[in-house]
């Protein structure tokens, strides 16, 4: 078996001190990928950057304190991608792409939308390399697993309020449906796949104090390759896990 966590920590400093080192200790990941970690390596202690039993990789934005991404694993991945090979996207932090040989897993914190029409065609372009990049290894026959922090939830079941936030970045109409994209090029969102009906979010508006209400978006996802869709044993929301705006998300595979 193989588990494969995915979290949000928005900052990951931040959730050093809320007990992330104990949570990745007991989590049982072969492979934990953070998002939003917010830190070049350099700022960060010795616990995080060699945790026991782990290895990481790291890929920072330019900017200090914004962005970023890092891959906890058990087994050291052949390569390690920090990009695209596209300077529209290249230069933030938001791509860790890992090839453990048996599968090639992407780490992706994408864009949020949020800061106005700019920044949503920004966001949809950065879907398009990802769909042109993760069909680049499956069209070579390659196994593929995508995680992160999509800043979109697709369907209205992702989403505790969708008739209020169908014009809001993260739910509106042309964000939804580039997502269609990553389903027609054989991605599998591992957790509808095995829960279609179930409502769980990943985020809540920490101002509002969403969380305590339970009112939320689904923003995080693990997909995976048609070829892996057999191998899907669990795909699950841990809510419970604090320390973050978002919540961790995993995924156990038979390979």
């Amino acid at each position: 078996m193989l588990k494969l966590y995915s979290w949000n920590v928005n900052g990951i400093r931040a959730v050093e001190k809320k007990g992330f080192l104990d949570w990745l200790a007991q989590s049982g990941g072969d492979v934990v990928a953070v998002q939003e970690t917010k830190a070049w390596p350099d700022q960060l202690s010795a616990a995080l950057l060699n945790p026991t039993g782990y290895q990481v990789d790291w890929s920072s934005a330019e900017k200090k304190g914004y962005s970023g991404v890092g891959t906890y694993s058990r087994s050291v991945p052949k390569t390690v991608s920090h990009g695209f090979d596209d300077e529209r996207f290249d230069k933030n932090g938001r791509i860790l792409i890992s090839d453990f040989e048996r599968f090639v897993l992407f780490n992706i914190y994408f864009p949020n939308g949020g800061r106005g029409p700019e920044w949503v065609q920004h966001k949809l372009e950065f879907y398009k390399r990802f769909i042109e990049v993760v069909s680049s290894y499956t069209q070579q026959g390659r196994s593929v697993i995508a995680t992160g922090d999509v800043n979109t939830s697709y369907a209205e079941i992702d989403i505790a309020r969708p008739k209020e936030n169908s014009k809001k970045s993260g739910f509106m109409p042309e964000e939804r449906e580039a997502m269609n994209h990553f389903f027609a090029a054989g991605l599998i969102d591992t957790y509808r796949h095995l829960r279609p009906t179930e409502v769980k979010y990943t985020w809540w508006d920490m101002v509002t104090r969403a969380r305590e209400r339970n009112v939320g978006w689904r923003l995080d996802y693990f997909f995976v390759s048609s070829d892996l869709k057999d191998y899907v044993v669990d795909a699950e929301i841990h809510d419970q896990v604090m320390g973050s705006d978002h919540c961790p998300i995993s995924l156990t595979l038979n390979i």
